[in-house]
């Protein structure tokens, strides 16, 4: 494999080691257009495949068949993206949707918010998040430790590909169409990650922004977040 030579600001100052952890780089603000950027900051980034379908199309030299994906990627700990691809074949079209959801990377707020567990961890979202796309409309609440993730197969593996553990979900509109579920419930998400909190309510919910486990250079540091931001 050849080395990786970035080309935007973003991937010199990753290669450089100005920016060591994927929260620095989504913090700079700058666009993430290289999915070598995730690959290094996030070494044990997981994927899996949403939704895969065949797409025919008559033309004048025949049928014409091309493949459309939709892929997740997340860490299991704060991050998680969601990209689509179309292509000829299927192998092809898999690795760049996978590369498409890298560049679609953000981090979510995670935290305690039912009133029902009082437990302190960050295991399930601070609040209720709503996210919509076309006709479908999602909406994820906090449950308390030891609930799962109580919401249908689509939204499941993109919310546990974030990191959350414990979830009740509802959905409306028309779920069959899996892309548009899929994304309704990506922007769910990513509404955590614009939610404004006070450092009562932080304390409280036990919210935390991005990983508990921080990756720099590659390397796994364990320990808590607001600790290691701290230090």
């Amino acid at each position: 494999m050849a080395e990786w030579v970035p080309k935007t600001r973003l991937g010199k100052m990753v290669l450089s080691g100005e920016v060591t952890t994927m929260s620095q780089a989504l913090a700079t603000k700058l666009p993430l257009r290289e999915p070598e950027i995730v690959d290094i900051l996030l070494p044990e980034l997981k994927d899996e495949v949403i939704d895969l379908n065949m797409v025919q199309r008559m033309t004048d030299s025949g049928r014409r068949v091309r493949f459309a994906v939709t892929c997740a990627v997340g860490n299991g700990d704060g991050f998680v993206g969601l990209g689509r691809a179309k292509g000829k074949e299927v192998g092809p079209t898999i690795r760049k949707a996978i590369d498409n959801a890298k560049l679609e990377m953000i981090e979510i707020k995670r935290g305690c918010g039912s009133w029902e567990c009082g437990c302190g961890q960050a295991h399930s979202l601070p609040m209720a998040v709503v996210g919509k796309c076309g006709s479908v409309e999602v909406t994820l609440r906090p449950a308390p430790r030891g609930i799962g993730l109580a919401i249908g197969d689509v939204a499941k593996s993109i919310v546990s590909l974030a990191g959350v553990k414990d979830s009740w979900g509802f959905a409306r509109g028309h779920t069959k169409t899996t892309v548009n579920y899929a994304l309704a419930t990506f922007d769910a998400l990513k509404r955590t990650s614009e939610l404004r909190v006070t450092e009562e309510q932080e304390k409280r919910l036990r919210i935390i922004s991005g990983p508990t486990r921080v990756h720099v250079a590659g390397a796994p540091v364990e320990g808590d977040a607001e600790a290691l931001k701290e230090a």
